[in-house]
C-alpha cells in the first residue's frame, strides 16, 4: 500500500511502486485530467503539480512520490473559483483539441507562482510542453493574461 496526498486528500492505493504517477492518477484514483500523451517525459500532457513544482507523471513513479503533495489539474480550480490561468484559458479560447490543454495549464500555473511576470524568454524556457494543433500563440496570449491578473498561489482575489 502507498500513501498519496492528491489534490489535498489522502489515499491508500495499491499499486507497485515502480507503477508511473500517471498511472495511480488515472486508473487508481480516477483522475482523468491528466493526460498520457508521449510516455517518455517529453510532450507535458501529464505535467502535475509535486510539492508545487511542474513534474511529468508519466515517468515518476509512484514510490518516488513519498510524502509529497500532488496537485492535479482537478485541484487546480473549481468551477466557482477558477485559477487565473483556467481564467484566461476560458477567456481567449486557447484549445483546439484540448488534450494537451490540462498538462499545458498545470506547466504554466508554475512558472507564473514562481515568476509572475514572464518574458516571452521566459516562457520559452520554461513552457516546454507541446500543442499538436499548434495554438501556441493563444496559449502565449493567456500566459501574458493570467500574468497581468497578479497570479500568486493557488488562488488569487
Amino acid at each position: 500500500m502507498t500513501r498519496l496526498t492528491v489534490n489535498g486528500q489522502a489515499h491508500d492505493i495499491d499499486v507497485d511502486s515502480d507503477t508511473p504517477l500517471l498511472w495511480a492518477l488515472r486508473d487508481t484514483l480516477g483522475l482523468m485530467g491528466t493526460k498520457f500523451g508521449c510516455g517518455i517525459a517529453q510532450c507535458g500532457a501529464c505535467t502535475v503539480h509535486v510539492d508545487g513544482q511542474p513534474v511529468r507523471a508519466c515517468a515518476l513513479p509512484v514510490g518516488a512520490v513519498g510524502d509529497k503533495h500532488i496537485t492535479t489539474i482537478e485541484g487546480l480550480g473549481s468551477d466557482d473559483a477558477l485559477h487565473p490561468v483556467q481564467r484566461a484559458w476560458v477567456e481567449l479560447d486557447v484549445p483546439q483539441c484540448g488534450y494537451c490543454q490540462s498538462g499545458m495549464i498545470m506547466a504554466v500555473a508554475a512558472l507564473l507562482q514562481d515568476n509572475p511576470s514572464p518574458t516571452d524568454a521566459d516562457i520559452n524556457a520554461a513552457i516546454t510542453n507541446i500543442c499538436r494543433c499548434g495554438s501556441y500563440q493563444r496559449i502565449r496570449a493567456a500566459i501574458h493574461a493570467a500574468a497581468s491578473q497578479r497570479v500568486s498561489g493557488i488562488k488569487t482575489p
